[in-house]
């Protein structure tokens, strides 16, 4: 018996020392700026890249900053920090600074509030208040009278010899510290909840086609069951707007999200800063690029080729090769680089022989070329993060905690007894406002009586 209650009372001092240690202030400042720390780091290293992108850009000599190379940036899992167990077990850790804190400084002095509604009974009481008086001829339903007149919520007691006297306003401003705690801990739990189920993916999509969320490139491990499985999206056009100048304005994707029926169940046309939202997934307009082409050759039928992205410095091209001859003995190169432009033809040597445009045709190789249409794909960007509504939500509880916080909490107490009225109060903050507030009370109670006076103010007050 005496083991299993040293067993419990060992148990309860390592629960307290946790605890403790959780709780104290240093630690949560720690926590809080190697999160800050990190999540620069994650904002300053492209986050979801491939190999080769960090070989080129944080190769091994010359290192960045003499020490960052690529094989350092995948080891700590730079390339996506925030899904990373060491981030996500420090967001946890803090998580439990500030539950701990809650629980022992917070709802502790709420509770110490709640206490302090009793009244008092005693003269000596009003003795330990750094604004108390004591007044000659009672007046303590003036003095009710002029706290409910100045927003007071006051409560009475009759002992029978002696009448007792409570009142506070800005109750409030007590709960907003708890409401920034709470606030603070629903962020990093949307942030935790993002991290482990949500996924970024990128697709390029020519118009016309349908497709299926499958290029995912970053995803957290529980993030498969946010991944559509059943519905699918459409799309019906892409186009571009160009300006005077033959620049790209806006580039445009009218998209139809359809059911696993292939029945449309929303559909919106989207562009930069303007995605489709359906059932938690965000679709946004990030990219674009030439297809394919339709052309024909003399009477042919239509062919539909695609184009690929030619890699040349400095400018965005696409290019196909179109054959000329049914044993594709020879052909012509198809170059474009937009899709309003002129398209290039080049022979089979590499030279230049003739231009195009959509809509239009030429005789090369002894054929007649038709090009019918460059068809434009477009580069979306889809995310998916389940945590951004438990986010948006903190940050809510957090500004209405911050200015709830400011809200100043007084409270009066007073005592009649032996032809005596003792007046005394506190106040979290806004003190001075709060002496004068209190000094001006009393000064209404009687102005023609005389009463004997003993204000203390400390000495923060004083100045």
């Amino acid at each position: 018996m005496n083991d299993f209650s040293s067993m419990l009372a060992i148990k309860r001092y390592f629960r307290k020392a946790l605890v403790t240690l959780l709780a104290d202030l240093k630690l949560a400042i720690a926590l809080l700026l190697a999160i800050a720390v990190f999540s620069i780091s994650g904002t300053v290293i492209e986050q979801g890249q491939g190999l080769a992108f960090y070989q080129e850009n944080y190769p091994e000599s010359p290192a960045l900053f003499g020490f960052l190379t690529w094989k350092v940036v995948l080891f700590l899992g730079l390339d996506h920090v925030y899904r990373t167990w060491w981030f996500l077990t420090i967001l946890i850790l803090f998580g439990a600074s500030l539950t701990a804190c809650t629980f022992t400084r917070q709802i502790t002095a709420l509770r110490w509030f709640s206490r302090t509604w009793n009244f008092y009974s005693k003269p000596r009481q009003f003795g330990k208040m750094a604004l108390s008086t004591e007044l000659a001829h009672p007046n303590i339903d003036t003095l009710k009278d002029q706290l409910s007149s100045r927003k007071y919520k006051v409560f009475e007691k009759d002992s029978g010899t002696d009448k007792m006297l409570y009142a506070h306003k800005g109750l409030s401003g007590r709960i907003g510290p708890i409401v920034v705690h709470a606030s603070m801990l629903l962020i990093l739990a949307g942030a935790i909840l993002g991290s482990m189920t949500g996924f970024f993916a990128q697709e390029m999509v020519p118009s016309g086609q349908t497709f299926r969320i499958q290029n995912i490139f970053d995803a957290g491990p529980w993030a498969d069951s946010q991944i559509p499985k059943d519905w699918s999206v459409h799309v019906n056009r892409f186009w571009i707007d160009y300006s005077p100048e033959g620049r790209v304005d806006q580039f445009y994707s009218d998209l139809s999200v359809l059911d696993i029926d292939g029945q449309e169940v929303k559909r919106k046309t989207i562009h930069v800063n303007e995605p489709l939202r359906y059932k938690n997934v965000t679709l946004y307009q990030a990219d674009w690029a030439v297809g394919g082409v339709k052309v024909r050759i003399n009477n042919s039928p239509v062919f539909n080729l695609q184009m690929a992205p030619l890699a040349v410095e400095n400018n965005r091209l696409w290019g196909t090769w179109v054959p000329t001859k049914p044993d594709m003995s020879e052909g012509v190169s198809l170059i474009a680089q937009d899709l309003q432009g002129t398209l290039l033809l080049y022979d089979m040597s590499g030279q230049l022989t003739s231009t195009v445009r959509a809509g239009s045709s030429v005789v090369v190789n002894g054929v007649t070329l038709y090009v019918d249409e460059l068809i434009g794909s477009t580069g979306l960007q889809i995310k998916a993060d389940p945590g951004i509504p438990v986010v948006y939500l903190g940050f809510g509880l957090l500004m209405l905690g911050v200015i709830v916080s400011y809200i100043s909490h007084s409270q009066v107490w007073a005592l009649q007894t032996a032809g005596k009225l003792f007046v005394g109060g506190r106040t979290n903050r806004a003190q001075v406002s709060f002496e004068r507030e209190l000094l001006a009370i009393l000064d209404t109670l009687d102005a023609d009586t005389e009463r004997e006076t003993d204000v203390k103010v400390e000495p923060v007050l004083a100045k």
